[in-house]
């Protein structure tokens, strides 16, 4: 009896020791007497001791933080790049039988990647046009990645270190390049006056009425000044049809042979134009 609740004993301690339970995210890679055996899990397993080894791989996504790398683009600018890599294990079986270290194998990937790429690429593509870059990234990672089960989701360059001469050499391109947009703008702004110009002018032309009008809006803004008096002379036709044969303000002075007002169409001499500060009448 005592022999038998040892063996039982034991055969309980080995069975329960046998067990391994496996989280939703996690798979066990089985070897049975170093022969590849198959993939537990998720859940309970049952992995026999001292006869079956198991490795526990994580199904979610790794981010991996890709350390700054001295990259000299193709004109020849010496820059400082880091990048962000978002990867995660497709295939548990490859992960653990083709490489030893997956994820320190796909860092070095990843930076021995980043300095081949952008070593093609010009910096100002660089700085521009990061969406290709990153997918250009990708893709080439991910190529030699899949024999080792690794899909790579996403990589991201996520800063660009610039040397101090190469930060004051843009700011002068960007000041020139807004000095050039603003030379423009005000050259199309004299081209729209002058056709605006053009067109009052040919309107005026075919409407003397307007040059009138225009007068009086002169006359009106000068007015408007407080230092001066300004006399201005006015043309008498526009007042023809209020005068008839009255005469309003100063007699104007008539040319020798002509009829009298109302008698016939005057002739006006008109007198000049007179600035009279203020002060010097009183």
């Amino acid at each position: 009896m005592g022999f038998l609740t040892v063996v039982g004993v034991l055969a309980f301690g080995y069975l329960f020791g046998s067990i391994r339970v496996l989280s939703e995210w996690e798979r066990g890679v089985a070897f049975r007497l170093g022969r590849f055996w198959g993939v537990k899990g998720p859940g309970v397993s049952f992995v026999p001791l001292f006869l079956t080894t198991m490795r526990k791989i994580s199904l979610r996504t790794v981010v991996i933080d890709i350390p700054p790398q001295d990259v000299i683009t193709r004109d020849n600018v010496s820059v400082k790049v880091n990048a962000v890599l978002y990867m995660k294990v497709v295939d548990p079986e490859k992960s653990v039988i083709a490489i030893e270290n997956y994820l320190y194998a796909t860092t070095l990937l990843a930076e021995t990647t980043l300095r081949a790429v952008l070593g093609e690429v010009e910096l100002d593509e660089l700085l521009a046009d990061r969406e290709k870059i990153n997918s250009i990234l990708k893709k080439v990672i991910d190529q030699h990645s899949e024999v080792w089960g690794i899909e790579v989701e996403q990589v991201a360059v996520k800063d660009v270190a610039l040397p101090q001469e190469m930060k004051r050499a843009m700011s002068r391109q960007a000041e020139a390049e807004r000095e050039r947009r603003a030379k423009v703008i005000a050259a199309q702004g004299e081209l729209q006056a002058s056709q605006t110009l053009a067109e009052a002018a040919r309107v005026i032309g075919q409407h003397p009425a307007a040059l009138q009008l225009l007068y009086l809006q002169t006359v009106t803004e000068i007015a408007a000044e407080n230092n001066s008096t300004t006399i201005f002379p006015l043309p008498m036709d526009l007042l023809s049809a209020f005068l008839g044969n009255k005469q309003i303000g100063t007699t104007p002075v008539m040319s020798p042979g002509t009829p009298a007002l109302g008698a016939g169409t005057p002739d006006f001499t008109l007198p000049q134009v007179t600035v009279v500060p203020k002060g010097e009448g009183k």
